[in-house]
């Protein structure tokens, strides 16, 4: 029986494959990154609300109007930034779903998107099932800078888009504002859209977020996209967003409508209160995962791990030189089952897996005391290597 060529040109995803693998050996799960700690009340409490009160039925497709009413004044409130609720924003099923109805949206086959790598693992697969072809930009060690030479090659006449992740994942990387400037500028010069994945936006340790569309002459050429799922702890809702020019959203809107309707009804409304939270919320966010991150990370460190200092979101990338092992997928698949710790092997994040095989990312959106278990399941992993293997 055939399939389609291009669903032959991308694996499943490592991440979620890794909490299989974790829950087959009873590990802590540090690989697909979701919180195991509650969401906050507040927005529990009005999703029973909804539910109770029969919200039921599709909300319009592109987004109930008090969630979008609530997104655009949370947007203005952190950038200044002023959209219409009725003409520029979309509602998915997750920032997931925001970013393939995105592509779709705006390429067609031969189009180029540019991507940096190490890249969340979705966004190749995107490229491809969009019919473009995807050019990847190295995200180097230990800062995961970029060289802005090799950028400003990638671009040319067929690039239709560029997809930017800040902060980011895998790494941690917060993209500086000297560094959104110059791709905004080359951005500007090609007439090509940036598609910018701020899912971590309130996630920031270091440095300061910048939202690409607050930058000169990027708000009539940037595809803002956010949810649900990290900042509120929701990961399972699947509630995202889109903000853009109206012309953009008229295309992912029909895109979005054939793809899935609709976003859950009721988890809108709950949607909608999350966003009218207090400052204090997110400054409490942002402080508590710093306080995870630096457990972890020297943990990670006095465990034998290189470790890169993430800067934002909740991940680590980690360099696992000094284990012997001849790639990532046979560690990750060795801590998991002897070690009984779950990370993600780093070759899953690159265009050329050769790239990532001494890398491995663990997240840190865990309760303290899960955190605890693991680290003490890793201060083992010395006397469980085979004999050799340890430098």
């Amino acid at each position: 029986m055939r399939v389609s060529q291009k669903s032959l040109r991308f694996t499943e995803s490592v991440i979620r494959e890794m909490t299989r693998l974790a829950n087959a050996h009873g590990a802590v799960n540090l690989s697909q990154g979701f919180p195991d700690f509650p969401a906050p009340e507040a927005i529990k409490q009005e999703a029973v609300r909804a539910v109770l009160a029969d919200v039921n039925q599709y909300a319009i497709t592109w987004g109930a109007r008090r969630l979008r009413e609530a997104l655009v004044a949370k947007q203005e409130r952190f950038t200044r930034l002023r959209f219409d609720p009725e003409r520029e924003a979309v509602v998915c099923c997750g920032a997931t779903e925001c970013m393939i109805a995105t592509l779709l949206a705006l390429v067609d086959p031969g189009d180029e998107v540019i991507v940096f790598e190490p890249f969340y693992e979705n966004y190749g697969p995107d490229a491809i099932l969009s019919g473009a072809t995807p050019r990847f930009v190295r995200l180097r060690e230990p800062d995961w800078s970029f060289d802005p030479a090799e950028l400003a090659a990638a671009f040319n006449g067929r690039t239709r888009a560029i997809i930017v992740n800040t902060p980011n994942n895998p790494t941690g990387k917060v993209f500086s504002r000297a560094e959104l400037e110059s791709i905004a500028a080359l951005c500007r010069k090609w007439n090509v859209t940036a598609v910018t994945d701020e899912i971590y936006e309130h996630i920031v340790f270091e440095g300061e977020h910048v939202s690409m569309a607050a930058l000169e002459g990027m708000r009539e050429r940037t595809v803002t996209i956010s949810g649900l799922s990290k900042t509120w702890s929701v990961t399972g809702w699947r509630i995202g967003w889109c903000l853009a020019p109206p012309a953009i959203t008229d295309a992912i809107r029909k895109v979005h409508d054939f793809l899935t309707v609709g976003a859950p009804a009721p988890l809108q409304e709950a949607a909608a209160v999350a966003l009218a939270m207090p400052d204090e919320y997110y400054a409490g966010l942002a402080n508590g995962y710093r306080e995870k991150r630096d457990y972890l990370v020297p943990a990670l460190a006095a465990a034998g791990f290189g470790v890169f200092q993430p800067h934002g979101a909740y991940y680590v990338m980690t360099d696992l030189s000094d284990f012997g092992f001849a790639d990532d997928v046979a560690f990750a698949r060795f801590l998991v089952s002897e070690v009984g710790v779950a990370g993600v092997p780093g070759s899953s994040f690159h265009s050329d897996p050769a790239s990532g095989r001494q890398r491995l990312r663990f997240h840190f959106a865990r309760r303290r005391e899960t955190l605890e278990a693991a680290v003490e399941r890793l201060q083992s992993l010395r006397s469980r290597l085979p004999a050799g293997r340890h430098r």
